[in-house]
């Protein structure tokens, strides 16, 4: 695995430490914070460091297994850095709400993604040039809804071996899917969140772009050093 430095300097530049509200903690979270800073609780990046490190060189080795990582991150600031990174890497993503049963209920979310993706075609290839003008209106709008669903995920052709999850707050029911699938579970957990469902927490701001960026771009890193040595 090639060494992604980790650097609790530039991690406190990012605003990684930042938790939240003292009267938001979870009792679970409080191994991983050092300290109270204007009624805010403050995480021990020492901690966080090590933990990231953890998760990058589990990410490292699934990777050059040639096994697949889906990115989850919906939180409404974070859609967009999630989604390029995601693309950087090759890798599956869910930006948008995620959808109860891409995990639990996988074979019927790959029809509705072969339907999708068979449409599209359809649409390229001229063969609903047939239809009346306002049924291809109509199989435009379906192609539009379609492609916010499921654009991330369309070459998942089966379960992944892990997901990472930026915001647990948000996409619990994500978390408890990749649970009941046994598919390992790697998150940020702010200070609000019970960390116990995941199998490689990293205690982290979770909300603020700078902090996100900061990790996403180890992440990333990771994965494209670990495909490359593949």
């Amino acid at each position: 695995m090639t060494k992604n430095k980790i650097s609790v300097e530039e991690m406190a530049e990012a605003g990684v430490n930042f938790g939240h509200k003292v009267s938001k903690l979870h009792p679970k979270m409080k191994p991983y914070v050092s300290g109270i800073k204007n009624n805010v609780n403050i995480f021990d990046l020492e901690k966080t460091q090590k933990e990231l490190e953890k998760a990058l060189s589990y990410i490292s080795r699934i990777v050059s297994e040639g096994k697949a990582i889906v990115f989850v991150g919906t939180k409404v600031q974070l859609k967009g850095i999630v989604q390029m990174a995601a693309e950087a890497c090759g890798v599956p993503y869910v930006t948008e709400r995620w959808l109860g049963g891409t995990f639990t209920n996988f074979e019927t979310i790959q029809k509705r993604v072969n339907y999708f993706k068979d449409l599209e075609k359809k649409k390229g290839s001229g063969e609903l040039e047939k239809y009346t003008k306002r049924e291809r209106l109509d199989f435009d709008r379906e192609i539009a809804k379609l492609k916010i669903k499921f654009e991330g995920v369309r070459n998942m052709s089966k379960l992944p071996e892990a997901v990472f999850i930026f915001g647990l707050d948000k996409d619990i029911t994500c978390a408890r899917e990749a649970k009941r699938k046994g598919i390992k579970i790697i998150a940020l957990c702010d200070t609000n969140v019970n960390p116990d469902i995941v199998d490689y927490p990293i205690p982290a701001n979770d909300d603020a772009i700078s902090a996100v960026s900061y990790i996403i771009e180890r992440v990333k890193d990771t994965i494209l050093n670990s495909k490359q040595e593949k």
